[in-house]
């Protein structure tokens, strides 16, 4: 009837639902997902070389952060997976809404406009070609 333990079950069904390419995560970052959106389009299918020069040279806030989450997501490549760096590329990218920050801004007769600072969850996923 028992095909084992709980923790053996829910060992076996992560394993099998583990992510098999190289990925880098940054959460929490004080950017709205929206504007990291338009940076993550720009790198989106290149290679990683192509891709880090397209950061280096944008003007965009958001592209200092999604520059380190690749480097990082090219770092877990090499070292854990031991794919050849040359042959990466950015196979998907992804900006989820994190939990918003929510201030107050006083205004005229004693009223309170909010004033909502947004944050996200970048992902980067690369893969060899």
């Amino acid at each position: 009837m028992a095909k084992g333990h709980r923790s053996q079950i829910k060992k076996e069904r992560n394993e099998q639902n583990r992510e098999t390419r190289a990925h880098a995560h940054a959460k929490y970052v004080r950017v709205s997902s929206s504007k990291a959106k338009i940076v993550l389009d720009q790198i989106k299918g290149k290679s990683v070389g192509e891709a880090l020069a397209i950061l280096a040279y944008s003007p965009r806030y958001a592209s200092d952060i999604i520059e380190k989450v690749l480097k990082s997501a090219v770092a877990n490549a090499e070292n854990n997976m031991e794919l050849d760096v040359n042959k990466l590329y950015v196979e998907e990218t992804v900006a989820n809404q994190g939990p918003t920050l929510k201030r107050i801004q006083p205004r005229a007769q004693g009223r309170a406009y909010r004033i909502n600072k947004r944050t996200s969850h970048i992902s980067i996923y690369l893969n060899e070609r």
